[in-house]
């Protein structure tokens, strides 16, 4: 099935943007320019523009906070309907199919009044996969996913809780909690990521540290651009160049932070 959204975004970004645009909404990293795709390896934060949790959770939190009105039990149903319908449009990737398992059951937890079985949610995940599809245990992208998930949920969930009061505290809580979220994820990552590319990556920790605040807003924006394009182009290229902004803050921090000296090493 061809992406109908791949095309409304050529048209209403320029490159590289559109290209970084399409691969962290749909996982399309084709179009990326080579010197864009080295830089994003270079720093560890390839991860940005392949199919992943953090698409189906910033997706549930959009769905779920516009749809809340409606009560709590329909939200959920809604929200659960949208992963699905997601999954159907972008694919059956083995990282985005635990994401929306995980995100779904996480949903239904909270309908039946269970907030915090992320970990058994995880496990439920990965479970129903392989036994959808028992070859999924060698993919690397399902290897990677669940690891990088498992460290998140065991080391970085308690950050989210701390209060803030200024503005300058929420950008430190924001900052403290992006790198001890992806600390956590390349911790339990690191021995596949060796082992796989041979390839380590020192900076990687700072540049998505400083990367992070804006994943959130791009996907929002980007897709509300996308959308909008696809039934009215002139309106689409007017947000899309409130997209265009963060994209190009992330690709300058990117490009950037490959350039530091031993910013990653090969094996």
């Amino acid at each position: 099935m061809v992406n109908p959204f791949l095309d409304v975004i050529n048209q209403i970004l320029p490159e590289p943007q559109a290209s970084l645009l399409s691969g962290i909404l749909f996982g399309v990293k084709t179009a990326l320019p080579k010197d864009l795709y080295q830089a994003l390896i270079t720093t560890g934060t390839i991860h940005i523009t392949a199919l992943s949790g953090q698409n189906i959770s910033i997706l549930t939190r959009i769905v779920s906070e516009c749809t809340l009105p409606l009560g709590r039990k329909i939200s959920i149903w809604i929200t659960v309907a949208t992963i699905c319908l997601f999954i159907w449009f972008v694919g059956f990737e083995p990282t985005i199919i635990r994401a929306a398992i995980m995100g779904s059951l996480a949903l239904f937890a909270v309908y039946f009044g269970r907030k915090n079985w992320s970990l058994l949610t995880l496990i439920l995940a990965a479970v129903i996969m392989l036994l959808m599809n028992w070859s999924w245990i060698t993919s690397v992208s399902f290897q990677l996913s669940f690891f990088a998930t498992l460290g998140i949920i065991l080391f970085s969930a308690k950050s989210s809780a701390m209060p803030t009061k200024t503005l300058k505290d929420e950008i430190k809580r924001e900052l403290k909690l992006n790198l001890r979220t992806t600390l956590s994820a390349q911790v339990f990552t690191l021995p596949l990521i060796f082992y796989y590319f041979h390839q380590i990556s020192f900076i990687a920790p700072i540049t998505n540290t400083l990367i992070g605040s804006f994943i959130a807003p791009i996907m929002t924006l980007g897709l509300l651009a996308a959308l909008v394009g696809r039934l009215f182009l002139p309106l689409g290229v007017m947000l899309g160049w409130l997209v265009w902004v963060p994209l190009t803050i992330v690709i300058q921090l990117v490009q950037i932070t490959a350039q530091i000296p031993f910013a990653s090493i090969a094996f």
